[in-house]
């Protein structure tokens, strides 16, 4: 196992794009790491800089404690798995799992016992004599997968691996992935676009966007405390709600927008240094839809906005209410990548001045479209950000988030 450390890495293709951008990220030993972002955020090109298969421009990569900056990928004691398995269709599975071993010089007989060791560790025993056009496709990634484990590297580079699967498939491999590393702990990056992967498999999780690092931090830290516009959008479905709200005293302290007014308690002010700055300013104000429940379901005091739903979506364990306020849409750079929400927007038509939300709300909802609604909001974990800089008021990395 081994540490990986990229500091100030850059990648400059020719031409002047940027494919990563002083890029800066400790990696511990035996972690699993997840980067995540939008299409053509430098995730991909990041994992395939450690891996040696991209030449970086600037900055030095360190595995363990070697600098493998002149290193050739074969020297550098990983391990890919990829998106296509790129496994070798006329051999068996046996000798796909052992094709690495054998380049490598390895006895017979500690070929044999690690393949034996590693088809029981993934349920391939009774696969070994079949090729893989007679696999499914999660046999396929189990078997890409064991040809990775089966070399015992310092560490495993996986790139996408689970996004050939089906839904109900890539469920169950997130599940295998995250048992094989609690057994293993041999240290992980994992390359993903999908937040829920991102969420339920890594330790620590690296927000990217245009090569740079946004924020690297727990799921739960990133979702409850994200360090800009972007990470707060790209993180958690349905995607934030944003507003353009004024910080304004109202016997107490409130945020007022689209003719609502939620009360900013004390606490907000505590955990948020230089949030009562903004008074009587613009901010952008961040409300997550599971923060918002049909009113009519809960007996506890929170305060209330009214409005008519205009599509609900019942998903079984919960519903989905979309509505609009009286409100502009937020613009702000980072927003146009960060929410696949833009999409829904422009499905359904807005009115002049308007945004859609959405409210997550418990499946025994009534609401239904065209009804008058009424959701009351916790707002205890209302988000709040800087209108020109995006960056999350008083948040202890928003100095050293690159943004926009």
């Amino acid at each position: 196992m081994a540490q990986i450390v990229l500091d100030h890495v850059s990648k400059v293709y020719p031409g002047g794009a940027r494919g990563i951008n002083d890029l800066s990220l400790d990696i511990a030993d035996g972690e699993f790491m997840v980067l995540v972002g939008p299409s053509g955020c430098g995730k991909s090109t990041a994992l395939r800089s450690i891996a040696g298969l991209e030449e970086v421009t600037s900055g030095t990569i360190s595995i363990g404690s070697t600098v493998v900056n002149d290193l050739p990928p074969k020297d550098r004691d990983i391990a890919m798995v990829f998106q296509n398995y790129a496994l070798y269709p006329h051999m068996t599975v046996e000798e796909n799992l052992a094709f690495g071993l054998k380049q490598r010089k390895t006895s017979k007989d500690e070929i044999k016992r690690r393949v034996t060791q590693v088809a029981g560790l993934l349920g391939l025993e009774e696969y070994l004599k079949r090729k893989p056009a007679a696999l499914s496709g999660g046999q396929r990634q189990r078997v890409a997968m064991g040809r990775a484990i089966v070399r015992e590297p310092r560490a495993f580079l996986m790139d996408e691996p689970l996004s050939n699967l089906d839904a109900k498939l890539r469920v169950s491999m997130r599940a295998s992935l995250s048992q094989l590393h609690e057994r293993l702990g041999v240290t992980t990056v994992y390359v993903t676009h999908d937040q829920v992967e991102a969420m339920t498999l890594g330790h620590r999780v690296t927000v990217m966007l245009d090569g740079k690092l946004q924020q690297a931090d727990s799921p739960q830290a990133l979702f409850n405390h994200p360090v800009n516009l972007f990470v707060a959008g790209f993180m958690g479905s349905p995607a934030m709600n944003f507003v353009t709200a004024k910080l304004v005293r109202d016997g107490g302290a409130a945020v007022a927008f689209a003719g609502y007014l939620l009360p900013v308690s004390q606490s907000h002010f505590d955990a948020r240094p230089g949030l009562d700055g903004y008074f009587d300013r613009d901010l952008i104000v961040g409300i997550r839809p599971s923060d918002l429940e049909d009113a009519r379901l809960i007996e506890v005091d929170w305060p209330r906005i009214r409005a008519v739903a205009e599509v609900t979506e019942a998903l079984g364990s919960e519903n989905h209410v979309l509505f609009r306020i009286d409100s502009p849409p937020v613009r702000h750079a980072s927003l146009g990548t960060a929410r696949s929400a833009e999409e829904e927007d422009a499905a359904l038509p807005l009115g002049s001045g308007k945004t859609l939300w959405t409210a997550r709300v418990s499946a025994r909802s009534t609401i239904g479209p065209g009804q008058p609604a009424e959701f009351a909001v916790d707002t205890s974990k209302l988000q709040f950000f800087d209108q020109e800089s995006g960056l999350s008021i008083g948040h202890p990395q928003a100095g050293q988030a690159t943004g926009r």
